[in-house]
């Protein structure tokens, strides 16, 4: 039934995309949970720099803190509001993210393998990145 009510644009079999009728696309929205007011941060730790969003878990370089603690992240280089944009230079100041330690733990083992040539020389060791598994519980400022 689905199917028979999208009509093909025609580019070719490989390329075959649908129109979608506006009615699915409302209730596409609707499943989505429609428009919620956009607040995301970005923040600096283990020299990498994260988008985070309350609510999500994300996976971070090992920090010194016990699984169910709270971490508060305060070098906060954005913070983004319903369209307003508060950047630092290069922090912002009174702006953290708070955020709750879920898990500690290694990543898969990467293999490393050193090998040269007729020479009879080969070494394999491998690696296992540790990391902080954190879920973002607040954006302040």
């Amino acid at each position: 039934m689905l199917l028979q009510s999208l009509k093909p644009l025609g580019m070719g079999f490989k390329g075959l995309a649908y129109l979608i009728p506006a009615s699915l696309s409302a209730v596409w929205s609707t499943l989505k949970g429609g428009a919620k007011p956009m607040r995301y941060a970005v923040v600096q730790t283990g020299g990498k720099q994260y988008r985070v969003s309350e609510g999500q878990e994300l996976f971070v370089e090992k920090l010194g803190a016990e699984e169910g603690t709270t971490v508060e992240l305060e070098d906060v280089l954005l913070v983004v509001e319903d369209g307003k944009v508060n950047t630092g230079n290069p922090f912002v100041d009174g702006a953290k993210v708070v955020a709750t330690v879920v898990k500690n733990g290694k990543s898969p083992k990467v293999v490393v393998f050193k090998y040269k040539p007729k020479k009879n020389y080969r070494r394999k060791y491998g690696h296992r990145q540790p990391y902080t598994k954190l879920r973002i519980e607040q954006i302040v400022g």
